[in-house]
């Protein structure tokens, strides 16, 4: 006979972590199936110098704050050790290289096909996140390319390209930040379809935090909201991005039509030739293991309140994004997340 445990959770990241502590508090019978080898969700495949964006006590996890960092921002190291660490102070139950393959539900038990199985469960908390999801914009000619192309989701740094004539596409913190890392090696051009937008330097992330918590509560309440300077998706100057600014390196050079094998036809009709095309263009969500029980767009989205998805009774999507609940992709957003969708779970597994 099969063990019907009360929730799974797919995914052993932050998302997955955070769910798990609250789920322990509850004396819940779960566990978390993750397919990395070791701990550390998708920092374990960051590119080397990335930092948080926040001061390390204003990035923790439910329970236990973030040790102290002597850098400003913690490195990628330390957020790869924490997690670690946060996992075995709460003797979370994870089990590895545990890849999620599909899951059916009848009779309110889900059946979750895996590479190593199946598991069957009362409730599922889907906490994939997105970096198994990398978006690539579907440009005309991009086929074609006869140089490297590579999205920041499997960047790790500037020196495998060096001396070769780089383009990195995408306005956001992640096309700044590898401008500023691969131009002090070689030559780099800055592809956005948008002037890019800075944030003032004294607001981090956990500024962002707030102003976003803010920007929340006044929509539930229904009352106006002006964050005037402060738009979430503006670029955060962590210090290599204000190094580059002091080099005079962060400069677009526009949106360009399209792409032939050897480089970008500008929108000014100008050919240009490059080496290597770095997308920076974000990712989609990590949630088609779910095809058979919901339905998603185009990116991965599935329809939720929260993190409850409405089509499915005793399915949860903890840390995708907004859509997820607010803040919710950050280490400390996750907490607010986490906590109601399990207080939600406890309520669903005692009606059921």
């Amino acid at each position: 006979m099969h063990e019907i445990l009360d929730v799974i959770v797919i995914g052993g990241g932050q998302s997955g972590l955070a769910c798990g502590y609250y789920l322990r508090r509850h004396k819940l019978n779960f566990l978390i199936l993750d397919k990395e080898e070791k701990c550390g969700g998708a920092w374990l495949h960051a590119w080397d110098s990335l930092t948080l964006f926040s001061p390390a006590q204003h990035s923790s996890l439910p329970g236990w704050l973030m040790p102290k960092s002597e850098n400003l921002f913690p490195l990628k190291q330390e957020v790869i050790d924490y997690l670690c660490q946060y996992e075995k102070r709460y003797e979370l139950p994870i089990e590895r290289t545990v890849t999620v393959e599909n899951i059916t539900s009848e009779n309110k038990i889900f059946k979750v096909y895996t590479n190593k199985g199946i598991y069957f469960s009362k409730a599922i908390i889907a906490a994939a996140g997105t970096w198994n999801n990398p978006f690539i914009p579907k440009i005309k000619g991009i086929e074609t390319f006869k140089g490297i192309q590579i999205h920041s989701a499997h960047y790790k740094n500037a020196e495998q390209f060096r001396n070769l004539k780089v383009l990195v596409v995408g306005e956001g913190n992640s096309g700044a930040q590898i401008v500023a890392e691969v131009s002090k090696v070689t030559t780099v051009k800055w592809s956005t379809r948008k002037p890019p937008h800075y944030l003032p330097d004294e607001v981090d992330g956990f500024y962002l935090f707030n102003v976003a918590t803010a920007k929340y509560n006044a929509e539930k309440e229904g009352k106006p909201f002006n964050a005037a300077n402060y738009d979430l998706g503006n670029i955060v100057m962590v210090p290599p991005v204000k190094e580059a600014r002091s080099r005079g390196v962060l400069t677009s050079s526009g949106g360009f039509e399209s792409i032939y094998e050897n480089g970008v036809l500008w929108s000014d009709g100008t050919q240009e030739d490059f080496d290597v095309i770095i997308w920076c263009t974000g990712f989609g969500y990590a949630t088609s293991f779910l095809k058979n029980i919901v339905s998603a767009d185009e990116r991965g989205v599935v329809k939720t309140e929260e993190s409850k998805a409405i089509e499915v009774p005793g399915l949860w999507l903890a840390g995708y994004g907004s859509w997820t609940g607010y803040a919710s992709a950050t280490l400390i957003g996750i907490n607010r997340n986490a906590k109601q969708t399990c207080n939600e779970i406890i309520e669903y597994l005692q009606k059921n």
